[in-house]
């Protein structure tokens, strides 16, 4: 299958948010990365469920939600009814990692588990074959716009083999500092989906910036 590009509308213009989600829709990106920070996970703050909803509203994608919170499991419910198609929490933030994953599968949604960039890839072994996504973290959580850390293409390989070695279908997702330079160096280490936004967002042509990912 060809890659996946997965805008983060984290980066969007907010005042304009209707604007750029109908941008993806019409561009040749795959999915929406809604990032949902709590200020306590993280030290930022992102927007929560009617945000959500109002993106669903107007997405004709799926939505790809990134949780960066504490207590994931207390919100699975309500996050599928905003609207995620794809929920994906952190491994640091569940102390009952299988039991989420089965919460999210539960309720309808592919499940996904993100790690931090000091968190080995080992970790998942025992539930790697549960997971439709592993999102590695090429740079800290929190804040959009940060310098891509270069372990990530190591953590990339890692997991590519255990993936498998487990004889599982899991998706890898890259998110931080992705550009077609760091884009084809993950693509090669064997990512399958490339998540960026101020990359995008910022861009003199944004359209056209996804379709380059999209090409890589």
């Amino acid at each position: 299958m060809s890659h996946i590009v997965s805008p983060s509308v984290l980066s969007c213009d907010f005042a304009n948010i209707q604007r750029d989600v109908e941008m993806i829709n019409n561009s040749t990106a795959d999915w929406f990365h809604v990032d949902v920070m709590d200020g306590v996970f993280v030290p930022n703050i992102s927007f929560g469920f009617p945000v959500v909803e109002a993106i669903k509203k107007h997405a004709t994608k799926p939505l790809d939600v990134h949780l960066m919170i504490v207590n994931p499991d207390q919100y699975v419910e309500q996050f599928k009814k905003a609207g995620a198609d794809l929920l994906t929490v952190h491994y640091e933030a569940c102390t009952h990692l299988h039991r989420t994953i089965q919460v999210i599968k539960a309720n309808g949604m592919k499940a996904g588990v993100a790690l931090n960039p000091h968190t080995p890839i080992n970790v998942l072994s025992d539930v790697i074959q549960e997971l439709d996504l592993v999102l590695i973290m090429s740079v800290n959580p929190g804040f959009g716009g940060q310098k891509f850390i270069p372990n990530a293409i190591n953590k990339v390989k890692q997991l590519k083999q255990l993936i498998q070695e487990k004889n599982a279908n899991t998706i890898i997702e890259i998110d931080g500092g992705v550009n077609l330079e760091t884009g084809k160096q993950l693509l090669e280490a064997g990512a399958d989906a490339l998540v960026a936004g101020s990359f995008v967002f910022n861009a003199t042509n944004p359209t056209q910036t996804i379709a380059d990912l999209k090409n890589l």
